[in-house]
């Protein structure tokens, strides 16, 4: 039985928590849709190492804004806030945008951006990625698209569809952040990712957790059942580098490595490893 006050709420009226949280993704939204209006995106790159101590594989561009005061602030922070919105679609293109013009500036960049599967239908989107297709065919091959998962089972036709038609351009394909939600194996029949990349809640303390090592055994053979590469996500520690390593993972990305920078690194320039 309720016995406070604070605790009861009219059948159709908002609580004080949704409340709160419905006023901060309306702030969230307004400072991401003015952040676009301003141009004021950026990536941040963050290197993908190999395993086998090659040096760096590739590295992510992981989107970015400022915020009125000059605060950068990660997607990770307002992306919920957008995602489902016409912002969440200019983010994507200005991410495309940002990604394919830092390879065509450096001819031995390899380098992946993350993208929604709604993009796949967003006009925009899709004129950005002919441009480079058709006056930069070179630059485009070197370019990887992430996809998470729970973006693929939205619309997982028109993905398989556009998947296999900018494979057969030289673009690459990565499933990010795998594990994360709802894993649905069957799409594995349907989607050919080339890379795999594990979500980060697995490398953490892999290398003293039990269920953490048993989960990534069985995530790291199925990606080698499907012949795609596999990145571990969010490796922090030495310790977790290198269970991950004897576990069979071929690239590893996290701060133990290297934290996004604005500014891309010199040594992102001088080579590229073969990825997928």
């Amino acid at each position: 039985m309720r016995t406070r006050d604070e605790d009861f709420v009219e059948p159709g009226m908002e609580s004080p928590l949704d409340a709160a949280i419905t006023l901060r993704d309306r702030n969230t939204f307004t400072m991401v849709k003015n952040a676009v209006q301003q141009g004021n995106l950026r990536l941040a790159f963050q290197p993908i190492v190999r395993a086998d101590g090659q040096g760096v594989a590739f590295y992510e561009g992981l989107m970015r804004i400022l915020d009125e005061t000059g605060r950068i602030i990660p997607a990770r922070d307002f992306m919920d806030a957008v995602e489902d919105t016409d912002v969440g679609r200019q983010i994507d293109c200005a991410s495309l945008l940002m990604g394919l013009t830092a390879l065509k500036a450096h001819p031995r960049l390899r380098l992946s951006v993350n993208m929604s599967a709604r993009s796949v239908g967003y006009p925009r989107w899709m004129r950005i990625m002919r441009r480079f297709l058709r006056d930069d065919p070179h630059v485009v091959e070197r370019l990887i698209l992430e996809i998470t998962e729970s973006s693929v089972v939205l619309m997982p036709e028109i993905v398989s569809a556009f998947m296999d038609d900018m494979q057969s351009k030289g673009i690459t394909f990565a499933l990010d952040d795998f594990g994360a939600g709802y894993t649905a194996f069957r799409y594995f029949k349907t989607f050919y990712f080339d890379i795999l990349k594990i979500d980060g809640q697995f490398s953490r303390d892999v290398a003293d957790d039990a269920d953490n090592q048993v989960l990534t055994e069985a995530l790291i053979s199925l990606a080698r059942h499907f012949d795609m590469l596999v990145v571990a996500e969010a490796v922090e520690s030495g310790r977790e580098a290198q269970w991950l390593v004897n576990a069979g993972v071929d690239c590893l990305q996290g701060y133990y490595y290297g934290a996004p920078s604005l500014k891309l690194p010199e040594a992102a320039t001088g080579g590229v490893a073969k990825v997928g």
